[in-house]
């Protein structure tokens, strides 16, 4: 199995040698810009608005909020992702994008201009809210939503005998996985979904992939993963943390960036 991280655009795809998915899983930039932490206690030192604002008070999740094209971001998925299996044979690929419920429309037009014309949504729900400032004024979020894309024909689909429906509860990991990222999806989690769409030995890639999460539940999982963070400090973070504890006939972790990654290669590691 591999399992490689680019400190890299995903734009930039065509320099690594990435194979082609059956599942593309990503949380896309919700592009809040200065709002990001507006109603999280984050917003305040310590959590209270006593306290006066923290240095996250007006600032975006991270730098390139705000900047994200989404149109690249499905021509890359129309280019990595599979074909549709000839005659029916075998389960097609399909994408999902973790997306705010706000985003969906836009989304599915992106999507569709892309050639991936159909689509599930799925609602994730959670027992806690990160709305808690605004809590004494109005009906708080406690909800996560996603879409399933594909093609034409339905995506491979492992439910084990057992009715899978749109929603699904949100379990936050234990302590035991490393937070990294402020909109970072449980393992837990995304390893049901890619549990449910692949198959073990089947490629899963993260085109912007934050903490790393996807990438260790996919590797977790048994499947080969690929994934892609501009930004250097999660992208060290989640070597660090995210994926350090994983072993290297699990994975491999591979910086192209730097010299040690270029020794792995060198090694053949």
């Amino acid at each position: 199995m591999k399992c490689e991280l680019y400190n890299d655009s995903f734009q930039n795809w065509k320099s690594y040698p990435i194979q082609k998915a059956q599942l593309i899983i990503a949380d896309i930039p919700y592009n809040l810009g200065d709002q990001a932490y507006g109603s999280n206690p984050a917003w305040y030192v310590g959590g209270d608005n006593k306290n006066g604002e923290s240095e996250k008070a007006k600032s975006s999740f991270f730098n390139s909020d705000g900047y994200f094209r989404i149109s690249e971001y499905f021509l890359f998925c129309s280019r990595l992702m599979k074909p549709e299996p000839k005659n029916g044979r075998g389960g097609a690929p399909c994408m999902i994008v973790f997306c705010a419920y706000q985003q969906q429309n836009d989304v599915i037009r992106w999507a569709a201009d892309a050639g991936f014309v159909k689509y599930i949504p799925l609602t994730f729900i959670k027992n806690y809210s990160p709305q808690v400032l605004k809590s004494n004024m109005k009906i708080v979020g406690a909800t996560e939503h996603a879409l399933v894309l594909y093609r034409d024909r339905l995506p491979k689909f492992n439910n084990g005998g057992k009715m899978i429906f749109n929603w699904m509860p949100w379990e936050r990991d234990s302590n035991t996985i490393p937070k990294i990222h402020p909109t970072q999806k449980p393992v837990k989690l995304l390893k049901r979904l890619i549990e449910i769409f692949t198959d073990v030995g089947d490629v899963v890639i993260d085109p912007v992939a934050g903490s790393g999460s996807t990438l260790r539940a996919a590797a977790e999982m048994r499947r080969n993963a690929y994934g892609f963070e501009i930004d250097k400090r999660f992208f060290r973070e989640a070597q660090e943390k995210m994926l350090d504890k994983m072993t290297l006939d699990q994975m491999n972790i591979i910086d192209y960036m730097t010299p040690r990654g270029q020794q792995l290669l060198i090694e053949g590691i």
